[in-house]
């Protein structure tokens, strides 16, 4: 019997560091595409401490649910507007509503808006925003105390609208 051994030459070596830096090449770009597109999660200044208040949130969470009201907010122009209603559908009158907004990266621009109450239901004001991602984070309080709170993600185009 002749047992043949193939040796490793250059072009073996060659093609398996091809190979190897290819697939990682090839997960580093899918990882990457992945993360450009999907959201870009919650920043916290200790992870660790805000997970020792989930139960309360969570039971804030359910205590708003069960308050049934409804918030539809909007940024056309330069008009930053939300319109709360009850469970019912009729209009929530007399509530102090406010907006604070945000950029997800910096806080270089971060301010906050008192909005007024224009007719029953809907408040609104003014706010110059540059084009990109805004996170804003409206506060309500209701006539009797109540309280609403809740995070949306606009994207202002050069035009500024939601």
């Amino acid at each position: 019997m002749n047992a043949q051994t193939e040796k490793i030459n250059g072009g073996h070596v060659l093609v398996i560091l091809v190979a190897f830096f290819g697939v990682i090449i090839a997960v580093n770009l899918t990882l990457a595409a992945l993360a450009v597109r999907s959201w870009t999660g919650l920043v916290v200044e200790n992870g660790y401490v805000a997970s020792q208040s989930f139960n309360h949130d969570l039971a804030e969470a359910r205590r708003q649910a069960g308050l049934g009201w409804e918030q539809r907010v909007s940024f056309m122009g330069d008009r930053f507007t939300v319109v709360l209603n009850d469970q019912r559908m009729r209009p929530i009158t007399g509530a102090t509503a406010v907006v604070k907004l945000q950029r997800p990266s910096t806080d270089r621009e971060d301010r906050e808006l008192v909005l007024i109450e224009v007719s029953p239901g809907k408040y609104v004001q003014t706010a110059s925003l540059s084009p990109g991602l805004w996170d804003a984070e409206t506060s309500v309080r209701g006539p009797a105390g109540e309280t609403l709170r809740h995070i949306y993600r606009l994207q202002v185009s050069g035009g500024s609208e939601k």
